[in-house]
């Protein structure tokens, strides 16, 4: 599945930098390099959605129908 996110970068007062995305709160990110805090807010983001999918998921019913949508 492909998305977009906003992620904000900003350099931090001990060195590197740390990423949020406003979509995702409580997700974060932080790296010595732009791209190693961006590549760690993914990677946030990515662990979020698994725990939110595994708890929207517990006590369904069998019967309960799941699809995967595509949003584009």
């Amino acid at each position: 599945m492909k998305a977009e996110v906003t992620a904000i970068i900003e350099s931090a007062s001990e060195g590197g930098y740390w990423a949020v995305s406003p979509e995702f709160p409580g997700a974060n990110g932080q790296g010595d390099t732009i791209d190693e805090a961006r590549n760690s807010l993914k990677a946030a983001i990515n662990l979020l959605i698994e725990d939110r999918l595994e708890d929207a998921l517990r006590g369904l019913p069998e019967d309960a129908i799941r699809e995967t949508l595509s949003i584009t």
